[in-house]
Parts: structure tokens; C-alpha cells; sequence
């Protein structure tokens, strides 16, 4: 039996067994015992596990919508309000292992916890006793793949079609094991695109989406990056709106530039991005506005650009941003620095970095992502007087 401790930063609930070892759970919560559970990974020095029989059950643990739920949302065990503080509380808890002190920070949700993801891709499993293909999900922490008849984490309108792809998969006799997977995507609109990634072939190109953000409208691929919950993304676009005081903007990692077109639109604006797919999107998103900007390049690579008086907006990958940047940004102390992460431990080594010259403003976490451990987080800083 395996009491557990707490959930830690990454969504899993820690335990320690008879030997010492740490074990890192899904599906199971703070102060509930685990009497039985699977190893997915095992370490010298730690394993992780999915508890599969629990006594002393939590108050905050509610029944899953799903039965894929570990899949896609293994968090769908815990009563939303309760996973809004945790978020809270975990944003707090890696930023003081940062040696950052900061007020439990705000939480920003729509509280629409269901169908919200506008992008879901999935596996194809053969089931050789009904002979069909069905939509499947990996297990968690395994290759194994999971038929699924029903999923409510995304938009109905993408189960809907990726029924109605593999019943005519299903018709005309084909096989799973011929394709990688099935990936869609669904505007606000509830328009789907995407298709099937066939083993062994270029992935192929499908039509663009457009949908409108802060009053704005943007076009994009489906299997590009662009936010995967909308009303949500609008709320977050609308804070750092809020705080966009200089004329001159630089947005960093932009993208299809979504963030510095919807809060900088009517200022001098430049737009940096590598990946050439979205950088090509957010030329047609420009739309031929003078005032704006748009770089093909690594953001490190133009630091060049950044200038004092000036509002940095910074929207890194998980990895956060690099050495150089900070530096840069350290030496030439732009008026504010905005910075969105979707991962808040590497923005909290950044953040630890950059207090040298400036001062935490405000700090905001947005629930982009419900019933998920994933935290998207905001820091406003300004230059310290």
C-alpha cells in the first residue's frame, strides 16, 4: 500500500513505497491509497505507474467522462474547482523552486472543461473480431493502442468526421496498419480539416482554416501550430492587450503571429518565427500592413532588433528561451517584457534570470487545457526604476 503525497509539477501523484523508491502515478490523488497499479516506466531511482485499485478515495475525485480518459485527459478524475487551485498552486510551487517568490497566481477559465480542443489526431486499430478499424488513443506510457467509440475532450464536430472517415475506410475494406494516423482540425465555425497520414508517404497538405481572434481573422493549416482552445486564447490575448504601452513591439517564437497581430496590430510590430510553414502563414495573416514586420528566423539569432523603448513579447517552446536572448534582453533592458509559456518551469529559470533587471507586474494562469496537467502561464515584466 502506497499512500499519496501530492501532485507534483507535469500532473502526477507521488508516492513512496516500502523501499524508498518514488513512484509517480496517474490516476490517483493526494491522501488516497494505492493498493494495486501497473509500472510503465521503471528507473534505479524512481518509476512511473498507473494505480489501478485505491482505498480511502479523495472528496475531490469525480467519475471520468471517458473511458480513454488517461489518453487524452487524465485528469478527468478531478473535480474541476479542485484542479483550478492546483494549477494555482503548482504555478507558485515552481516558481519558489525558482526562488521566486509570488502571490498564488489569478486563474483565468471560460469553465467550458469539455470539447474544447480544436485539433485531435489519432491511431487506427484493427480489431480482428468485429473486422473493422476503429479510432484508438495509446495507452499512457505504452505503444499499445486503445479502440475508442466515444471521446469528448474534442470538439464534436472532429469525432463526428473521423467517424465518418474510417466507416468509409471500413467500407472499402482497408487496413489500419496502412496509415499513421488521422489528424483533424476544427474551426469555431465547427468546419473540419485534415486527413490520414499514410505509412511511408509525404504527409499531405490541407486546406487552411481561418477563424477570427480579438475581432481578427486568421488563416492557418491544421497540422500547423495554432492554439488548440480559442475562447480561452482571447482571454489571455486581451491581458496582454491590456499592457501594450510602447509603440514599438517585437513578438518572438510569433508564429502565425496571432499573438502580436490581435494586441499590436496599429503599432510598429515585427513578427519572428523559423519554421517556414508558419512564418508563410503569418505573411498572409500581415496582409500587407505597412507597419508590420515579419523575420524567418530563430529568435536568438535577431537579438539585434531588440531596442529600449519597446514592449519584448516572448512566447516560447516548452524548452523556453535562449541563453543568448536573455542576455540580450539583460543588456538592453527593454521597457517591458511579456512572456506566455506553456510550460511554467523553464519560464520560472527564465524569469529567475531576468529579475536582475526588472520586476514581476503581474502573473496569470489561463486553463487552456481542462482535465489536462498542461498550464499555460503568463508573466509581465517591467524594468525595474
Amino acid at each position: 500500500m502506497i499512500k499519496i503525497e501530492k501532485i507534483i509539477p507535469g500532473g502526477q501523484a507521488l508516492g513512496t513505497d516500502k523501499d524508498g523508491k518514488k513512484i509517480f502515478f496517474w490516476n490517483a490523488l493526494p491522501n488516497e491509497i494505492v493498493t494495486d497499479y501497473e509500472i510503465t516506466k521503471n528507473k534505479s531511482h524512481y518509476s512511473e505507474a498507473v494505480a489501478t485499485k485505491l482505498d480511502s478515495l479523495s472528496k475531490y475525485r469525480v467519475t471520468p467522462k471517458d473511458d480513454c480518459f488517461l489518453s487524452t485527459s487524465p485528469w478527468q478524475i478531478i473535480d474541476f474547482n479542485y484542479e483550478l487551485k492546483l494549477k494555482q498552486d503548482l504555478v507558485a510551487e515552481i516558481f519558489r523552486e525558482h526562488k521566486i517568490s509570488i502571490p498564488t497566481p489569478e486563474i483565468v477559465t471560460d469553465h467550458k472543461d469539455y470539447y474544447y480542443r480544436n485539433k485531435m489526431e489519432y491511431a487506427l486499430y484493427w480489431d480482428n473480431e468485429t473486422g473493422k478499424i476503429y479510432p484508438a488513443f495509446h495507452a499512457r506510457g505504452s505503444h499499445r493502442k486503445i479502440p475508442i467509440t466515444s471521446s469528448s475532450i474534442e470538439r464534436p464536430e472532429i469525432f463526428t468526421a473521423a467517424t465518418k472517415i474510417i466507416d468509409q475506410l471500413n467500407i472499402n475494406h482497408d487496413e489500419a496498419r496502412k496509415y499513421q494516423s488521422l489528424l483533424l482540425r476544427c474551426n469555431q465555425k465547427g468546419e473540419v480539416s485534415g486527413g490520414l497520414f499514410e505509412n511511408g508517404k509525404p504527409h499531405p497538405t490541407f486546406h487552411n482554416l481561418t477563424d477570427t481572434i480579438l475581432s481578427h481573422e486568421y488563416s492557418y493549416s491544421p497540422n500547423g501550430f495554432f492554439q488548440i482552445n480559442l475562447p480561452v486564447y482571447e482571454l489571455a490575448l486581451q491581458e496582454i492587450k491590456n499592457h501594450i504601452s510602447t509603440e514599438n513591439v517585437l513578438d518572438l517564437y510569433a508564429g502565425v503571429g496571432t499573438i502580436g497581430l490581435s494586441v499590436a496590430r496599429d503599432r510598429k510590430l515585427t513578427l519572428v518565427e523559423c519554421d517556414k510553414s508558419a512564418y508563410k502563414e503569418s505573411l498572409v495573416n500581415i496582409n500587407n500592413l505597412k507597419n508590420i514586420n515579419s523575420i524567418l528566423d530563430k529568435s536568438e539569432n535577431i537579438i539585434n532588433n531588440i531596442a529600449p523603448n519597446q514592449t519584448v513579447i516572448l512566447d516560447p517552446p516548452r524548452a523556453g528561451c535562449d541563453a543568448k536572448l536573455i542576455a540580450k534582453l539583460l543588456e538592453v533592458k527593454p521597457a517591458k517584457i511579456i512572456y506566455l509559456s506553456c510550460n511554467p518551469a523553464t519560464q520560472a529559470r527564465d524569469v529567475a534570470m531576468l529579475l536582475e533587471a526588472y520586476r514581476i507586474n503581474i502573473v496569470k494562469t489561463f486553463n487552456f487545457f481542462p482535465h489536462t496537467p498542461h498550464i499555460e502561464n503568463l508573466v509581465i515584466l517591467e524594468l525595474n526604476n
